[in-house]
């Protein structure tokens, strides 16, 4: 019979005089039904400041996918330093370790797998033949599917076909989702800042702070900070507000909406906030600002003629 459960894992070692823990939520699995492809074990944890696992050898593939948080990696001599959104693959038979940063340790998911066709999925999604790092865009899917399958914890035929749909689900979403190869420093950074552009520009309309947007990224306000300054010459903060007084600009030339509402619509809940911000950055008033747009407005519209 195929047997599963669901367990809660605390582990513990000494590291600098100190017990080192892991918080993690793991479904595990026997005698499994399929042989091609299967699933052999999932979970997700939440680090203490360097735990660590290893190092240690693994007889199935294993992949983890970071939520939050950075730690590094390291295989054959190789060492990765890896943060919220990227992941790594440890393949069967090689000595690997793994550690949560000491500031600001990881939080993960992973899925640990095998069959004997397990090396050519992996292949088809660019993974495994040295390959072992990856950029995931789609974590918060991956992270859905992993909780919605981990509360099939019990022996049943649909449990088992679902537990099998969902390691394919879970490679499909990875194949429209990876971004392969060694991940440098730079592009790492560079990640970040899109993910943070990205999350500006779908939110600028809600009074979202510079905190949100390092929550969303996955790292500390801090390094939001030097990231947006090294690669934009500006702050985050200077980004949103930027971001915000440049759509309140368009609303005043093109609605009759009201400056309380145009403040509204770019996240400030309080007009006065928002008219002493846009004339610092436009060097005029937002109803100056609009009667003079207008007129220019007109000024094109009259000029327009046709041969």
């Amino acid at each position: 019979m195929v047997f599963s459960y669901i367990f809660l894992n605390y582990g513990c070692e000494e590291k600098r005089g100190k017990c080192v823990m892991e918080d993690s939520f793991v479904l595990k699995l026997k005698n499994r039904k399929f042989s091609e492809f299967y699933l052999c074990f999932c979970g997700r944890a939440r680090c203490e400041p360097l735990h660590s696992y290893g190092p240690a050898v693994r007889p199935n593939y294993l992949i983890h996918i970071i939520l939050e948080g950075q730690g590094r990696y390291v295989v054959d001599g190789e060492e990765y330093d890896l943060r919220a959104g990227q992941g790594f693959l440890i393949e069967p038979d090689q000595q690997t370790f793994y550690q949560a940063d000491e500031r600001n340790p990881w939080s993960y998911l992973w899925i640990g797998f095998d069959g004997t066709r397990a090396r050519e999925y992996l292949a088809d999604l660019g993974l495994g033949e040295g390959t072992r790092t990856f950029y995931c865009r789609e974590v918060s899917e991956l992270q859905a599917m992993l909780l919605e399958v981990m509360e099939r914890d019990t022996y049943t035929i649909e449990n088992e076909f679902l537990r099998e749909s969902f390691l394919y689900g879970f490679f499909a979403v990875l194949s429209r989702s990876l971004m392969v190869g060694e991940i440098s420093r730079s592009d790492t950074e560079n990640i970040y800042v899109r993910k943070a552009i990205e999350y500006i520009q779908n939110n600028y309309t809600e009074p979202i702070h510079v905190t949100d947007i390092a929550r969303y990224v996955g790292i500390s306000r801090g390094y939001l900070h030097t990231l947006f300054v090294r690669t934009l010459s500006q702050s985050p903060q200077e980004y949103l507000i930027n971001c915000r007084i440049t759509r309140s600009a368009e609303l005043l030339s093109e609605t009759d909406l009201s400056i309380e509402s145009i403040a509204m619509s770019c996240g400030y809940l309080d007009p006065l906030v928002f008219s002493k911000l846009f004339k610092k950055k436009m060097g005029t008033t937002p109803t100056f600002y609009r009667k003079k747009s207008g007129e220019s407005y007109r000024e094109n519209k009259n000029s327009v003629h046709f041969d």
